[in-house]
């Protein structure tokens, strides 16, 4: 007589992987998210390490070495100066990577306050209703009516422009547009089955809003708020060409674009040098933006 034994153990179920990290991982398999993120790696570990271990400096001046070319771009060169000098002899490579690197904390640090305060804002409206949201988005509304760069340098023409400053105001010229994007999201999930499950239970709206509510919303608007880095770089160097950005000695890429303009013809490496490395940096930005954003839409759509 044959026994026959039946596996009665049940499949260990599959562990599915978050909506965030499906995202990342599909915008990991795509090559424009590993090259940007490459070239932003090296951009800003060169900002942030070279200039503290270089015996040069962004602001010595040494007059005799004025106008000196880039590498193997002219007869008067120096290894020493990879990049050239400028009409005082301060070396641009030195320059360009202080100016990068002061670029780089106004757009992060300026993008972070947007989404945290925009965020915030467009969840409390949209989740609480009422008065809250109508009171927000007046404000959201009188908000977008005057153009960023116009708030920017009448609030920085009054005030002494130094770094935080530049950033409260870039930070209070964006965050309307997140606002109401998360206020959207927030309508959409507070009627929802869950939401209404955790207020039976006795969930208060706090609660909610903060535990369960946020974490499904915040996520894919920060991937997209990648890109929003490269437009306040550009912002930094807009006001920095109009004089209302870091103010010298300090090297920023606006200003110091904005002081070689006389001498295009003969030196054209001053204001070119700053220029690539703020379209290095905006394109390795824009590059991992636009994969997060195409990884998003498609994990939204294939949902």
């Amino acid at each position: 007589m044959t026994t026959i034994t039946t596996d009665t153990a049940t499949p260990e179920p599959t562990r599915t992987q978050s909506i965030n990290r499906r995202i990342l991982a599909a915008a990991w398999a795509m090559p424009s998210f590993r090259v940007g993120l490459l070239i932003f790696l090296v951009l800003l570990l060169a900002s942030a390490i070279y200039p503290e271990l270089s015996t040069i400096t962004a602001t010595k001046m040494v007059v005799k070495d004025k106008f000196m070319a880039p590498a193997f771009l002219g007869d008067k060169w120096s290894w020493d100066h990879p990049l050239g000098t400028d009409q005082l002899g301060r070396d641009m490579l030195m320059r360009c990577l202080i100016g990068l690197r002061y670029s780089l904390l106004i757009g992060i640090v300026t993008v972070a306050l947007v989404f945290l305060i925009g965020c915030g804002l467009g969840l409390l409206a949209g989740f609480k209703g009422g008065w809250w949201d109508t009171v927000i988005m007046r404000i959201t509304d009188a908000q977008l009516s005057i153009p960023m760069i116009i708030l920017a340098i009448t609030i920085l023409g009054v005030t002494k422009p130094e770094v935080p400053t530049i950033i409260i105001v870039l930070a209070l010229s964006g965050w309307p547009l997140y606002a109401r994007v998360a206020r959207s999201a927030a309508v959409t999930e507070r009627g929802k089955e869950y939401v209404r499950g955790l207020r039976v239970l006795g969930a208060g709206d706090w609660r909610i809003l903060l535990l369960y509510a946020a974490p499904n919303i915040l996520p894919p608007i920060a991937f997209v708020a990648v890109l929003d880095v490269a437009r306040m770089m550009i912002f930094e160097a807009i006001l920095g060409f109009l004089g209302l950005g870091i103010q010298p000695p300090t090297p920023s890429f606006g200003s110091i674009i904005s002081d070689s303009r006389k001498y295009l013809i003969n030196a054209w490496w001053i204001a070119t040098s700053p220029g690539v490395f703020l379209a290095v940096a905006l394109t390795s930005i824009n590059l991992m933006g636009s994969a997060l954003e195409k990884a998003r839409n498609k994990i939204f759509g294939g949902a």
